[in-house]
């Protein structure tokens, strides 16, 4: 069999019987799904080395398992350390304003989504924006750009729409 036809076979055979485990770990049909399918996008990027496993099933019950305990172990450091963190813990108010420029950020890339929100939102210069991300000065302006043109056909697209 073909690489992606073995994966789906073995998708096939044992997701089922992965979630129901993972639920009796975690108690949670959803972190259940989500721990199984990481571990089937782990044995994707493995490619070849995930077909020469002798026991896939058993070795993709283990990485759910482990992405699991790492999610328990953030969750667990999270909730020690969130009341250090100094200043009020509430939920910013989701004005029409911040959801309309969240839409529209969100379709976005995500590169170009990172460098709008540093330069726009975090008033970060373009020269700091390339040095925090590992960037050239030119990509981060490229990406600024880009994703600007992008912003200004949504609008566009927004303001045909409403006026038609």
């Amino acid at each position: 069999m073909a690489g992606s036809e073995a994966l789906s076979a073995i998708y096939d055979a044992s997701y089922s019987r992965l979630v129901a485990q993972l639920m009796a770990i975690t108690g949670s049909q959803e972190e259940a799904e989500d721990a199984v399918q990481e571990a089937f996008v782990q044995a994707i990027r493995q490619g070849r080395r995930f077909e020469a496993v002798d026991r896939p099933e058993a070795w993709l019950r283990t990485v759910a398992i482990n992405t699991q305990r790492t999610r328990w172990h953030r969750s667990a450091v999270l909730r020690r350390l969130l009341p250090r963190v100094p200043g009020p813990l509430r939920a910013v108010e989701p004005t029409p304003e911040r959801l309309a420029l969240a839409e529209a950020l969100s379709r976005l890339r995500p590169e170009w989504r990172t460098v709008v929100v540093l330069h726009h939102l975090a008033d970060q210069p373009v020269a700091t924006i390339a040095q925090d991300l590992g960037l050239p000065i030119g990509t981060v302006k490229s990406r600024l750009a880009r994703a600007r043109e992008q912003l200004g056909t949504d609008v566009a697209l927004a303001e045909e729409a409403d006026h038609a």
